[in-house]
């Protein structure tokens, strides 16, 4: 007897998928937390925190009920970088001079879009996967889930800190580090131990612009030459 042919997905049964659920529960929570950050600088790092880490449970939940998603995966690097971005125009209104974190936006958000867009031309299925590559660090960062997570993980830290500690909006960025580095407390501990793997994700982003950049380039070139 000929196997009948399994049952396709409908639309709706992948926008309630699990982790794709998750996903809209961070969304929700970034922007209470935004509501909030102006009146509460304790609930604010706590709900905007949370959010970051369910970001993780939606991947497990992604992989552990076979959920995995293109939908899924767009729907967490969007929602991933807006909330990064909020969150530096947040400190960019705090600390002077604001441009260092404008910058860090415009960096963090062109690097992802070069890399996402460099991907579908490779015809790729993922952003992460960069083992062609010749950069030892680019491959080292997507390549261990436990360095990638790290890095991330003290930019998010970092920044939450940042906005913890600022007081007015005359201080600037270097003075607050400074201060609070000379200091031996548990917030010193995590600056000290964030700035290392904020530093590496910054770099790495500066290399993934670079090398999305140059197969943009060689795209061009190669379709130059067929026709």
């Amino acid at each position: 007897m000929a196997k009948k042919p399994a049952p396709r997905s409908s639309k709706l049964s992948v926008y309630l998928y699990v982790p794709n659920i998750i996903g809209y529960i961070r969304v929700l929570l970034n922007c209470l937390a935004f509501s909030l950050c102006l009146t509460n600088k304790i609930v604010f790092p706590i709900l905007y925190f949370f959010s970051f880490v369910c970001d993780a449970v939606d991947g497990w939940c992604a992989r552990r009920f076979n959920q995995v998603s293109t939908f899924g995966a767009v729907l967490d690097m969007v929602t991933d970088r807006i909330s990064t971005a909020c969150l530096l125009v947040v400190l960019s209104q705090l600390y002077k001079p604001g441009l260092i974190f404008l910058s860090l936006l415009a960096l963090d958000i062109g690097s992802h879009w070069f890399q996402m867009y460099s991907t579908f031309l490779a015809g790729k299925a993922s952003h992460k996967d960069v083992k062609d590559s010749t950069n030892w660090l680019f491959r080292a960062y997507y390549g261990n889930r436990m360095f990638m997570a790290y890095c991330c993980v003290s930019c998010e830290v970092l920044y939450l800190i940042m906005f913890y500690l600022a007081e007015n909006e005359t201080e600037t960025l270097v003075d607050v580090l400074s201060s609070n580095l000379q200091k031996i407390t548990l917030i010193s501990f995590l600056i000290a131990t964030s700035l290392f793997g904020w530093a590496t994700k910054q770099i790495i982003n500066v290399i993934q612009m670079k090398t999305a950049a140059d197969m943009c380039v060689l795209y061009d070139i190669n379709k130059k030459q067929k026709y």
